[in-house]
């Protein structure tokens, strides 16, 4: 049976200072992706109240990533805690969402140039999230090979 927990020497790596100030940095970043989330979200509601248009693509996507954004920082702070599940996830959508979300705003028509800068902005604290989780204090914490 597999188990989330950490052995003693992982639990070691985890508690180490450098860990512990690698998920500090994560949640903190993430907290300013939460709050770039959420003032996408009001400039949406901004340019929508004052008659321009927003298309259901802008809606749904600033109503749901502020919620993302709540999910990464709770699966951050179980990878803090040492499960290796949470870090995994965590860490595969750090990379996945820039690419993702980027990627779909560059293509033509799908969403006024504002609002492609605007997700750019959020974005940034994510990509500094997968460079974090990528970096060597982590990586000591939860070794491949298992």
């Amino acid at each position: 049976m597999e188990t989330n927990a950490p052995t003693t020497a992982d639990a070691a790596l985890l508690n180490s200072p450098r860990a512990q100030g690698a998920f500090g940095t994560a949640k903190s970043s993430i907290k300013v992706y939460g709050v770039l989330s959420v003032v996408a979200l009001l400039a949406v509601i901004a340019v929508s109240s004052s008659g321009h248009m927003v298309n259901t693509f802008m809606w749904v996507r600033a109503v749901l990533l502020p919620g993302v954004a709540v999910l990464l920082y709770r699966m951050t702070g179980s990878a803090s805690r040492g499960s290796r599940r949470a870090f995994e996830r965590g860490r595969a959508l750090t990379v996945i969402m820039p690419i993702a979300i980027i990627g779909v705003d560059l293509l033509p028509g799908v969403c006024p140039p504002w609002y492609a800068v605007t997700q750019v902005v959020c974005m940034l604290p994510v990509i500094r999230v997968a460079f974090i989780t990528r970096g060597s204090a982590l990586r000591a914490a939860f070794p491949q090979g298992r």
